[in-house]
């Protein structure tokens, strides 16, 4: 068993696919747009291999309006191989205007991590 992708449902689905591919390297698919119900979503894959990142809009659904943007994933974690580059890419991101709601450090359970925010607020978690 493996996990193909985790998906996050996403309000400006532009805005959000450019933070994945600028800070992370993902590499998007084509724009899908389903022409009955109208959602749209990249697939993003990582150069590394591993699950990739869904991003699914649904354009006419506001936040809590549906079932579709209730629970949903805690976090996303993405490993980047040191503690060096957590670190750097957790400062990149705070110069840059984002949340950094966690600062780098070890945990209890063994991690090296950071935790930021992405444009719309989901929580990722930054590890080896």
């Amino acid at each position: 068993m493996k996990i193909e992708h985790v998906c996050l449902n996403v309000h400006d689905l532009e805005s959000e696919k450019a933070f994945y591919v600028t800070y992370f390297g993902f590499v998007a698919n084509q724009k899908y747009t389903n022409p009955k119900s109208g959602w749209s979503n990249y697939f993003l894959s990582s150069p590394t291999g591993g699950a990739r990142l869904e991003l699914l809009c649904h354009a006419d659904v506001k936040p809590n309006d549906s079932p579709l943007f209730r629970g949903g994933p805690i976090h996303l974690s993405i490993a980047f191989g040191s503690k060096e580059a957590v670190v750097l890419l957790t400062e990149r991101l705070r110069q840059d205007g984002y949340t950094v709601f966690s600062e780098p450090r070890q945990t209890g359970d063994g991690y090296f991590e950071s935790g930021v925010l992405d444009p719309e607020g989901n929580r990722l978690e930054l590890t080896i």
